[in-house]
């Protein structure tokens, strides 16, 4: 039997973020609209505090319980999201190649993820270094906030 949801929303640099777990694991982050709100469960509070030390540079790398649901593609391309470092960023293509794809397809599963920020879609950029789609917040602007937010020198919000 399937453990009942838990949310938190809460404010950040980039918006409202809900955070949901079920069995025990972040299974999912949505851009909210709305205020905070409170949870006692653990992992929520850990995530709430994992993401407060984020914003504040002080959290390069999440270490949270994630419930990631998909097709066999979109765990693959989850999963090499996960090793983009802080700060850094892959191709859509650098990926289709690291796990036998092809780009477009690693766009949907990018598109398709149900834990952004934890699991760092924003970290993926299109093959001349353009920031290509972003399904959470207000988009590329969102985006572009993210980047900038790990490596500050770098001019993304520029043209946007």
């Amino acid at each position: 039997m399937t453990a009942p949801l838990a949310r938190l929303t809460l404010n950040s640099p980039v918006g409202p973020l809900t955070l949901t777990v079920q069995d025990g694991a972040i299974c999912a982050v949505r851009f909210a609209q709305g205020g905070p709100d409170k949870s006692e469960n653990p992992v929520l509070q850990e995530a709430a505090k994992q993401i407060s030390s984020y914003f504040a540079r002080e959290l390069k790398q999440f270490d949270l319980p994630l419930n990631l649901r998909g097709s066999d593609h979109n765990l693959a391309v989850w999963q090499e999201m996960l090793t983009i470092p802080y700060g850094e960023t892959l191709t859509y293509g650098d990926i289709a190649q690291r796990i036998g794809s092809n780009p477009r397809a690693v766009g949907t599963a990018c598109g398709a993820n149900p834990i952004p920020l934890i699991v760092p879609c924003h970290r993926v950029i299109g093959k001349d270094g353009t920031l290509v789609g972003f399904s959470g917040g207000d988009g590329k602007k969102t985006k572009a906030r993210l980047l900038d937010h790990e490596a500050p020198a770098l001019p993304l919000l520029a043209g946007l």
